[in-house]
């Protein structure tokens, strides 16, 4: 049996025949990763309730109202982001309408972006010095093995739950992280460039061209994550003062704030004090300075965040790291720049990772942005793999711990159901869930992916773990993740789409729609209507009670949405309503107005 060194040494000379052959295969390779994991199905689900309808409607409202400068949601003024998203939204629903595809689809293009311009740098860069790799050289020449860590590192981008989530998610987390790892790589390659390279400065302009989209996605932290790896790295590597004579700051400076600023003046200027203290005050300076929102967690919360969010790949990264023997400053320095990209990779890591330590708020979200150097760390160790007729000791020791993780985590995939209780949305999903099979399904599949790795592992051909993973994460999100989604959406989101479309048809002249219990978004974004929310009951009761007889073209009815439940303690008697539509656990109501 030929090794995986000769193997993959005689595709790729097959290819060098025909170069046209290696860009068509490994274009195609992309793709299929990029399809299965960010457009493949993105549409199909709705909106999902709390964040996602916030940013749709937003962005839905500007294509109606005709201000691009200050988002509103349900008649309010939302400062929470920037208006990147909701710009890129709203040209997507004059291009392919209003609808879910042209909500998710920035995110979407963000990962696919991400993870392409991904595959071009480890293409080109992924090579460790030789002093820094253990047990010598790879056999396969090296531009073969960047191919190799290539292809791997674009399924490592794409194939996580941090990015598969989010890429498929109608928010500014994608695009922030999307625009922020572009620049962070236009930065590399300009680095990397000759001195008297035409190519060097437009790599650099390009650098800060992202980080004003950044700055425009979320805020100021599009600049700040960015600035902090860079430095880190810089100083590593010895290279600050030489850096920053070549990176045009007084002409980076210029586009940044020009393509910033402008926007930043505008909403100033329309609002005022109220965008002041809501965006810089609060949805910044306090979100780091202290937790908001009940958003709290330990010093340790990323750990976890990124053992689950980049796994199996996460329980590699320890070697990966310590591969760079990241400890002896010196072996770096003494590298061309273009051998740097490992380490480069290690230093946005940690500045982002310490970064949200180090706050006070705390989300998942927070560290999506560092996924793309994790792969790319992930991807040269595995290029590096491959070659060996034995795993070397810490990528063996990880691997059996990836063994491990697997047949845990299908244990928790099968006996999951009993813990999906507590949605009122969502009274019989673990029956419904039960029946379906789905989990089930997922659960032999994550089985039957530890296995092959364990007897891959006892047949001592553990260099072809990533592969394992590769096709079990795939085979998972079309037959699992995505079924799985489907059903969620029937039962949780489905009822609202109903009820939005009965309240539509049945609505009367000045007639008002109020929801009662916890506030679901996407109610105004289905209706496109603005919707009054009621948390509490009691204080709906005492409003129904009011009389308009001062009012011109006062309001006979209301039509109230809502849990049964909650719709009952208005204590309404049968001839002061009349039931519109019962979905799901919801029911549409009008309520005679004024009650007596």
């Amino acid at each position: 049996m030929k090794s995986p060194t000769h193997l993959f040494d005689s595709l790729l000379r097959s290819f060098e025949k025909r170069p046209s052959r290696l860009w068509l295969f490994s274009v195609g390779w992309v793709g299929l990763v990029c399809g299965i994991a960010f457009l493949w199905r993105l549409g199909s689900t709705g909106l999902v309730d709390e964040t996602e309808p916030l940013f749709a409607e937003a962005a839905r409202q500007m294509t109606v109202t005709g201000d691009w400068i200050t988002p509103y949601f349900n008649n309010a003024t939302r400062f929470d982001k920037p208006p990147l998203v909701y710009w890129f939204m709203a040209i997507a629903y004059h291009i392919i309408g209003v609808n879910e595809w042209a909500v998710r689809l920035p995110s979407a293009l963000s990962a696919i972006a991400l993870t392409v311009f991904g595959w071009l740098t480890l293409q080109r860069f992924a090579v460790l010095p030789q002093s820094s790799n253990e047990g010598g050289m790879s056999r396969l020449q090296p531009h073969h093995q960047r191919w190799l860590a290539a292809w791997i590192g674009a399924v490592l981008m794409a194939f996580n739950l941090q990015t598969i989530l989010w890429a498929r998610t109608g928010v500014s987390d994608m695009l922030l992280s999307g625009c922020i790892g572009t620049a962070m790589l236009a930065f590399f390659w300009g680095y990397t460039e000759p001195t008297d390279s035409p190519a060097k400065p437009r790599w650099y302009l390009a650098c800060y061209v992202l980080l004003a989209l950044a700055v425009l996605t979320k805020g100021p932290i599009g600049v700040v994550l960015p600035g902090l790896a860079i430095a880190l790295f810089l100083l590593y590597v010895g290279q600050f003062r030489a850096v920053l004579r070549e990176l045009r700051l007084w002409q980076g400076a210029l586009i940044f704030l020009g393509l910033t600023l402008p926007w930043y003046i505008l909403v100033t200027l329309a609002n005022g004090d109220a965008f002041i203290d809501s965006f810089f005050g609060y949805h910044n300076f306090q979100r780091f300075t202290r937790a908001v929102n009940n958003h709290t967690a330990p010093w340790f919360f990323y750990f976890g965040v990124v053992l689950v969010g980049f796994a199996p790949w996460s329980l590699y990264l320890p070697s990966a790291i310590a591969r760079l023997r990241f400890w002896r400053p010196a072996l770096w320095r003494n590298q061309p720049r273009t051998a740097h990209l490992s380490v480069f990779a290690l230093s946005w890591f940690v500045a982002v990772f310490g970064f949200f330590t180090i706050a006070e708020t705390k989300l998942p979200s927070y560290v999506l942005p560092l996924i793309p150097a994790a792969a790319m760390l992930v991807a040269v160790l595995w290029s590096e793999e491959v070659e060996r007729s034995r795993l070397s000791r810490g990528v063996w020791i990880s691997s059996l711990f990836s063994v491990g993780f697997l047949a845990i985590l299908a244990v928790v995939i099968a006996i999951s159901p009993r813990w999906l209780s507590g949605d009122p949305a969502m009274p019989n999903f673990p029956e419904i869930v039960q029946q379906s099979g789905i989990l089930t399904g997922g659960a032999v599949i994550v089985a039957i992916a530890a296995l092959l790795q364990l007897v891959a592992l006892l047949l001592r051909q553990g260099r072809w773990g990533w592969l394992i993973h590769t096709v079990a994460i795939g085979v998972f999100i079309l037959f699992t993740a995505m079924p799985f989604m489907t059903l969620i959406d029937a039962q949780r989101q489905l009822p609202l789409r109903q009820l939005a479309a009965t309240a539509l048809q049945q609505q009367q002249p000045t007639e008002q729609l109020i929801m009662v219990g916890f506030p679901k978004p996407s109610l105004v974004f289905y209706t496109q209507l603005p919707i009054t929310y009621v948390v509490h009951t009691e204080d709906l009761a005492p409003w129904l009670r009011r009389p308009f007889r001062f009012r011109r073209n006062a309001p006979t009815s209301v039509m109230v949405l809502g849990l049964p439940r909650k719709l009952q303690e208005l204590n309404l008697k049968p001839g002061e309503f009349t039931t519109l539509q019962r979905s799901g656990a919801y029911e549409l109501i009008r309520v005679k107005q004024p009650l007596e």
